[in-house]
C-alpha cells in the first residue's frame, strides 16, 4: 500500500509546475482587463473628438453654405463678381492659379484674366490681352442700345488679336480649361466667360527615340506633347484623308487622346471598335499610354500584347497606310498601333529602308534569335538530364567533363545563371546612362568567370545563357522581349519534368493558345492562320516593293491597291 502511495506521489509534479500554470492562467487574464480599460479610455476620447468635429463640421458647413450652392450651379450666372467669386472658390487656393484684375480702358468695366503659372504665354497675355484691354481707348465697346452680345461680338472680333478664342457658360469647362494651360478672360457687363488659347509649357525637344534605335531611317520620335505628336504625322503623311479624332479619357484627371487612321483605308469597323473601346474607358486618372494599351486589349490574361507600342512616326504613318488605327495619348512619347500581328513585332522599319535582300536576311536571323531566345535553355536542360543521346558523342561527352564537380541538376543550374542575367539586366536599365551597359557587361563577366570557377555552373551552360541573352537583344519591340523571357522560365520547367516531350508539348500550348488569339478581330498569327498568300510577301521575307501592290487582307481594307 505504501508503495502504491509513493508512486502516486512520484507522479505529482513539483511546486514550480503549479506555479508556472499560475502564473499562465494570471497573464491572460490581467492582459485582458488592462485591453478593456484602455479601450474605454479611447472610446471616451474619440466620443469627445467627434463631439468636437461634428461642432468644427456645423461650423464649416455653415461658413461654406454659399460655396456647396455655387458648386451646385454648372453654369456661369452672367454676374462678373458672382463669377469670380465661385471660380476663386473651385481653384483661387491653389497657389500656382493667378488673378489679375484690372480695368479696361476708356470705360468703367472691370476684367479679370485667370490663368496657371508655368503653364501660360507670358508674352501673349501681355501684349495680346492686357495691352489692347488696359492702354488703348476702347470704344464702341456698347452700342448705343446696350446689346452684351455686340459687346462680345467687338470685344472677340476687334479687341482680341488672339488665334484661338471661344466662349461657354459651362463653370465646369472654364475650371477645366484655366487648369490645362488656357486664360479665362471674365468681362464686366457680358455674360460668358471667353477661353482664350494661350497654353505654352516646356516640352522636351524631338529627338531620337532610344527604344528603337535604327542605322538607317529618320532621327526623330515622339514627344510627351500631343500638339507636337499630332504635327510630326501630319509633316509625314501629308494627306487631306489622314482623320485625327480627339478624344477627352479620365474621370478625375482629364487627358486628350487622339486616335488617327486614313480615312479611304481603314475599315469603318475597326475604326467605330477602337471608338468602342476608347469610349468604355472608366479609370480616375491614365498616366501612360499603357494604361491605355490595357484597357483595350482583347485578352488581359494572354502573356503576347494585342497592342503594339512605337515612338516612331514614320513607323505609325506606315501602319496607317495599311489600314490600321493609331492612338495617341497627351504626356506620352509612346503611340499605340491596332491591330497587331506577332510577325509585327520582329519586323524592324530598316527591314524596308534597305534593299529587299539584306532586308529579307534580317529578318530571318531575327526569327531565329526569337526561338533561340524562348527555347535554348529549355533545350539544355532537355538533352542533358532527359535525350543526351540525341547530341552526338563527342559533344556529350565534352558537356560531361565540363559539368563533373557541378553539385546542382540541370534545372537549377540553368536557373541561377537566368536570373543572375535577369537580375544583371534590370539593373542595368536603372543605372544612369553612361554606367549602365558597361556595369551590365562587366557584371556578366564577372559572375560567369565566379560560378563556373566555383564549380556552381558549367561553362557550356554559361555559353547557352549568354546566345540567350543576345538574342533576346536582337528583337526589335522591347515589349515582346520581355514576353520571351517570362515564357522561357515556363518552358524550362516543362523541359525538367517531360524532358524533349515537355519542351515540344509547351510549344503545342503556345502555338494553340496563338491561333486563338486576335487583335480587334485579326487573328494573331496572320498571315500563317487564315491563309493568305499575298500577305506571305511580307513575313517571312521581305519581297520587292514591285511585287508588293496589295496591302494586307487581313486588314479588309476599303482601298486595297499600293500602286494606282
Amino acid at each position: 500500500m505504501m508503495n502504491m502511495w509513493q508512486m502516486v506521489v512520484s507522479y505529482i509534479p513539483d511546486w514550480q509546475v503549479f506555479l508556472q500554470a499560475i502564473v499562465i492562467l494570471i497573464v491572460p487574464i490581467v492582459i485582458y482587463v488592462i485591453a478593456n480599460k484602455l479601450q474605454s479610455t479611447m472610446g471616451s476620447q474619440i466620443s469627445q473628438n467627434t463631439k468636437s468635429e461634428n461642432k468644427s463640421e456645423e461650423n464649416s458647413a455653415r461658413n461654406n453654405k454659399d460655396t456647396e450652392e455655387a458648386k451646385a450651379n454648372p453654369f456661369i450666372m452672367g454676374n462678373y463678381e458672382a463669377d469670380l467669386a465661385v471660380i476663386k472658390q473651385r481653384i483661387g487656393t491653389n497657389c500656382d492659379v493667378h488673378f489679375r484684375e484690372f480695368m479696361i480702358g476708356g470705360t468703367d468695366k472691370r476684367a479679370a484674366v485667370i490663368y496657371i503659372e508655368g503653364l501660360y504665354d507670358k508674352d501673349l497675355i501681355e501684349f495680346q490681352v492686357l495691352e489692347p484691354l488696359m492702354i488703348d481707348d476702347i470704344e464702341g465697346i456698347e452700342n448705343s442700345s446696350g446689346d452684351t452680345k455686340m459687346t462680345k461680338t467687338n470685344l472677340m472680333n476687334k479687341m482680341l488679336p488672339v488665334s484661338q478664342i471661344r466662349e461657354t457658360l459651362n463653370l465646369e469647362e472654364v475650371v477645366t480649361e484655366i487648369l490645362m494651360g488656357s486664360t479665362a478672360l471674365l468681362v464686366d457687363g457680358i455674360a460668358e466667360v471667353l477661353l482664350l488659347g494661350t497654353a505654352k509649357g516646356k516640352s522636351r525637344s524631338i529627338e531620337e527615340p532610344l527604344s528603337e534605335g535604327l542605322l538607317r531611317g529618320p532621327r526623330e520620335g515622339f514627344t510627351e506633347v500631343l500638339s507636337d505628336n499630332t504635327a510630326l504625322l501630319r509633316r509625314h503623311g501629308k494627306n487631306e484623308c489622314l482623320q485625327l479624332t480627339k478624344f477627352e479619357v479620365g474621370t478625375r484627371v482629364k487627358k486628350d487622346l487622339v486616335i488617327a487612321y486614313v480615312s479611304d483605308i481603314a475599315n469603318s469597323d475597326l475604326v467605330k471598335e477602337v471608338q468602342r473601346r476608347i469610349e468604355s474607358i472608366n479609370m480616375d486618372y491614365l498616366a501612360e499610354s499603357g494604361y491605355v494599351e490595357q484597357l483595350i486589349e482583347d485578352n488581359s490574361l494572354s502573356p503576347f500584347q494585342q497592342v503594339q507600342n512605337t515612338e516612331r512616326p514614320d513607323r505609325v504613318i506606315s501602319a496607317l497606310l495599311e489600314g490600321r488605327v493609331a492612338i495617341l495619348l497627351d504626356g506620352s512619347p509612346f503611340a499605340l498601333i491596332v491591330p497587331v500581328t506577332f510577325s509585327m513585332l520582329i519586323q524592324s522599319p530598316e527591314d524596308y529602308y534597305e534593299r529587299w535582300i539584306p532586308g529579307s536576311l534580317l529578318r530571318i536571323l531575327r526569327y531565329i534569335a526569337t526561338f533561340f531566345a524562348l527555347f535554348a535553355p529549355a533545350l539544355y536542360i532537355s538533352f542533358i538530364s532527359f535525350q543526351p543521346g540525341l547530341i552526338p558523342t563527342k559533344l556529350v561527352i565534352t558537356i560531361i567533363e565540363a559539368r563533373q564537380g557541378v553539385p546542382f541538376p540541370s534545372l537549377i543550374e540553368a536557373l541561377i545563371m537566368e536570373i543572375a542575367i535577369e537580375i544583371l539586366r534590370e539593373a542595368g536599365v536603372r543605372l544612369p546612362k553612361p554606367i549602365g551597359p558597361a556595369m551590365g557587361i562587366v557584371g556578366g563577366l564577372i559572375i560567369g568567370d565566379a560560378a563556373v570557377n566555383a564549380g556552381l555552373v558549367s561553362p557550356f551552360l554559361v555559353i547557352v545563357v549568354a546566345v540567350t541573352a543576345i538574342s533576346s537583344f536582337a528583337i526589335p519591340t522591347y515589349s515582346a522581349g520581355i514576353t520571351l523571357r517570362v515564357l522561357r522560365f515556363a518552358a524550362m520547367f516543362c523541359a525538367a519534368m517531360f524532358g524533349i516531350y515537355g519542351t515540344v508539348l509547351f510549344f503545342l500550348l503556345l502555338s494553340s493558345h496563338l491561333v486563338k488569339l486576335k487583335s480587334f478581330g485579326v487573328p494573331y498569327l496572320s498571315p500563317v492562320t487564315s491563309y493568305r498568300f499575298s500577305d506571305w510577301k511580307d513575313f517571312i521575307l521581305r519581297m520587292p516593293f514591285r511585287v508588293m501592290k496589295q496591302r494586307p487582307q487581313m486588314m479588309k481594307t476599303k482601298d486595297s491597291d499600293r500602286k494606282k
